[in-house]
């Protein structure tokens, strides 16, 4: 991940860029480091124009997808991490983007310049949905991490038919149309010249097979219904709307291929104390008057249990004490905000007999030290300024 240059960067478009802008970019280096324009040039050469295509397919997936940019621009590439790491953003298929940004149905399997983009002779691999599950999580969860067991329906491979979705899973016979191969070849001239595209067979839907007798069990679909309890790891540091990414735990592929992904949203519950902004902590502390005259010792709340704080003589409203390191970790693990203080002074709505008497000699007294002076009243409203900002 330290190696990877930035998406912006590799397509050479600004980080304002719209999705048009993106995708003419992408384009172009896609034209001009095409395996089929590569036949002249050295093996080094060809290696280089290789990882250069790959790179421009992979910044493309992630900038082209409104999600998937708007985690990288707030996270960068720890968003990979997040969502379950490798292949940018939860992996990517070159095809799939060349027949967005082109149309037409390419597959890498007919061409003959690069070698590591997949597909050769081989049958098309079937991938499961993927599934979205919300998951509500405490500030105490952000502040260290936590571990949640959910409960999620997932569609599984039949039993009675191996995933096959035919009686006994047997009850098969080899597509007449593909011959068994699961693909069908066609030829066309394209930019890039005429080139072989491989396509999925659509009368048996790339499987090479056709189902003679249904199972009953799951009526033909290869797929049953089944409650899975799944435990989540959630790191420290995720915030409202991230989405965390566990490959593989998904609903399973009919007729067997590669399970989806399940895809787990981020949902934080409001503390009744403690107000987050950012990776900083915010509490409100009502001082009683005589605290905030005399000084003393107070308990706040904090994410990590109660934290005792010293209040100087003569403390104003609107002070803002800091404890440093007692906020939220960072999710690119760059260390931890802060808890901000923000301190306010109760003014009694009701008093007793001795109260009333103790204020009321207060307020007749001569002294000009329990009256504001202008420089005082200027510093107390500047701090007062923020609250209201």
């Amino acid at each position: 991940m330290a190696n990877k240059r930035d998406y912006y960067e590799v397509l050479g478009v600004d980080k304002k860029a719209t999705v048009e802008e993106i995708k003419k970019a992408y384009r172009k280096l896609a034209i001009q480091y095409h395996p089929d324009r590569q036949h002249d040039k050295s093996e080094a050469e060809k290696k280089e124009a290789e990882e250069k295509f790959k790179e421009a397919a992979e910044a493309y997936s992630v900038l082209s997808d409104a999600d998937k940019r708007a985690r990288y621009d707030q996270f960068g590439f720890a968003a990979e991490q997040m969502g379950g790491g490798g292949g940018g953003f939860g992996g990517f298929d070159i095809n799939d983007i060349l027949n967005q940004v082109f149309g037409g149905g390419f597959n890498f399997g007919g061409f003959s310049g690069f070698g590591g983009f997949g597909g050769g002779q081989g049958q098309r691999v079937n991938r499961g949905t993927d599934l979205r599950v919300r998951v509500r999580v405490t500030l105490a969860d952000v502040a260290h991490g936590v571990e949640k067991k959910l409960k999620i329906p997932r569609q599984v491979s039949c039993q009675a038919c191996r995933g096959t979705g035919a009686k006994n899973g047997t009850a098969l016979e080899t597509c007449s149309t593909c011959h068994g191969s699961g693909v069908e070849v066609r030829t066309r001239r394209t930019m890039f010249g005429v080139m072989q595209q491989q396509a999925a067979c659509q009368t048996c839907g790339g499987t090479g097979k056709i189902i003679k007798e249904r199972c009953h069990d799951c009526g033909g679909h290869g797929l049953t219904r089944k409650e899975e309890v799944i435990s989540v790891n959630i790191p420290a540091g995720v915030a409202e709307g991230m989405m965390l990414k566990m490959s593989n735990h998904g609903n399973d592929a009919p007729g067997g291929g590669v399970p989806g992904d399940l895809l787990i949203v981020i949902e934080e519950t409001a503390d009744t104390q403690l107000v987050r902004e950012g990776n900083d902590i915010i509490y409100n502390l009502m001082l009683d008057i005589p605290t905030a005259v005399f000084g003393g010792k107070v308990d706040v709340p904090t994410v990590d249990g109660q934290a005792r704080v010293t209040i100087k003589p003569g403390t104003q409203p609107g002070t803002v004490l800091r404890l440093r390191g007692k906020g939220l970790p960072d999710p690119n693990r760059y260390g931890k905000g802060d808890e901000l203080i923000n301190v306010m002074v109760y003014v009694p709505e009701a008093l007793n007999a001795d109260e009333r008497r103790a204020f009321e000699l207060l307020r007749d007294s001569q002294s000009g030290n329990i009256k504001p002076t202008e420089s005082t009243r200027s510093r107390i409203f500047s701090r007062l300024r923020h609250i209201f900002d």
